[in-house]
């Protein structure tokens, strides 16, 4: 659960603490799709993936995307989130360990908001998801 963060103390050109995930792997994209209900094989039947041109599955874009929920949520509480925008770049494959990063890149005094950049990149620093988000922030009496 995300601490309290004050308005003033977060600055532009913060950074947002990185989450790093552990390899993402096979058994974790069946899980997904049973959790998710997207059961399109091209996230779990190697054959499959490989015949519509991946060269094997790949995992589920809103899997990554979850990343990207998850580090947020880990730094700024969900009360104080408004949006949450992402797009997607390119794919994971088992195997990715996934490391989501953030900066802060505006304020807005009146409304006592912040705007973010965020991403999920691989371990070879390709970005797979790009996006940004906004949260009102509560301030110091």
């Amino acid at each position: 659960m995300a601490k309290t963060i004050y308005f003033e103390d977060v600055q532009i050109g913060d950074e947002m603490p990185r989450l790093v995930k552990e390899a993402v792997t096979e058994v974790q994209l069946v899980k997904y799709a049973g959790a998710s209900g997207d059961f399109n094989p091209l996230h779990t039947v190697d054959a499959t993936a490989k015949l519509a041109g991946f060269g094997g599955v790949i995992a589920h874009g809103m899997l990554i995307m979850a990343f990207v929920a998850q580090a947020v949520t880990a730094w700024i509480p969900n009360r104080c989130l408004k949006k949450l925008k992402a797009r997607f770049t390119a794919v994971t494959r088992p195997g990715d360990v996934i490391t989501v990063t953030g900066k802060v890149i505006d304020k807005k005094e009146a409304e006592s908001l912040i705007v973010c950049e965020v991403q999920a990149a691989d371990q070879k620093g390709e970005v797979k998801v790009k996006g940004s988000f906004e949260a009102v922030l509560p301030k110091k009496e």
